[in-house]
C-alpha cells in the first residue's frame, strides 16, 4: 500500500492507549524538518553564497541565498518579529492539530497541519541559529522567488487544509 494511503488508513486507538496518529504525525514532522535541514546544510556546504547549480537545465536550479525576511524577502531584518510569529503560529497549529488527531474525517487537515508545522519549525531553526533562512530552489522557467523545502511544506500544507475544509463542507451539506 502506498505510504500516502497508509496515513489515511491508520485508525485511532481506544481511550487511554497511545494515539497512533499523533505518533505518525510527530515522526512525519521530525522527518520533514530533518530533510529541510539536510538540504540547507548541503547547499551551504557545496554552493557559494549567490552561486547557482542547474539541476534540470531550464527548469530548476539550486541557488544559495540568504533570506533575512519572510516570503519573497518581505520585512527584511525583522528576525524577532518572525520568531514571535512562528511561536504563536505553532501554538495555534498545535491546538488544531490536537483537535483533529482522533477525527478520521479531518485526516487531510491533520496532514496539512503537520506539513505546516514542519515548515514553520524548519525556517524557525534557521532564524534562531543563523539570523536568516537559507533558500535554494529557483524555478528557471518563470520569474518566481527562490524558496526552500520548508516553504514547500508550508505551501502544500495550506493547500491540503483548504481541500480538507472544502471536502468537510461538502460532507456536512449532504
Amino acid at each position: 500500500m502506498p505510504t500516502f494511503l497508509v496515513y489515511f488508513s491508520i485508525t485511532t486507538n481506544r481511550k487511554g492507549a497511545p494515539d497512533s496518529m499523533l505518533i505518525v504525525d510527530t515522526i512525519l514532522i521530525i522527518l520533514l524538518v530533518g530533510v529541510d535541514q539536510f538540504i540547507k546544510h548541503a547547499v551551504v556546504a557545496n554552493i557559494a553564497l549567490g552561486g547557482e547549480h542547474p539541476l534540470i537545465p531550464g527548469v530548476l536550479s539550486l541557488t544559495h541565498l540568504r533570506n533575512n525576511g519572510a516570503a519573497w524577502s518581505i520585512l527584511q531584518g525583522q528576525m524577532w518579529f518572525f520568531a514571535v510569529i512562528a511561536v504563536v503560529a505553532l501554538g495555534i497549529m498545535g491546538y488544531f492539530f490536537w483537535q483533529y488527531r482522533r477525527d478520521q474525517n479531518h485526516r487531510l487537515e491533520e496532514l496539512g497541519l503537520a506539513l505546516m508545522m514542519a515548515g514553520t519549525i524548519g525556517n524557525f531553526i534557521d532564524r534562531l541559529t543563523q539570523g536568516y533562512v537559507v533558500d535554494m530552489f529557483q524555478l528557471d522557467f518563470i520569474n518566481f522567488p527562490i524558496f526552500n523545502f520548508a516553504d514547500s511544506c508550508l505551501t502544500v500544507g495550506v493547500i491540503l487544509i483548504a481541500i480538507g475544509v472544502y471536502l468537510a463542507d461538502r460532507r456536512e451539506a449532504k
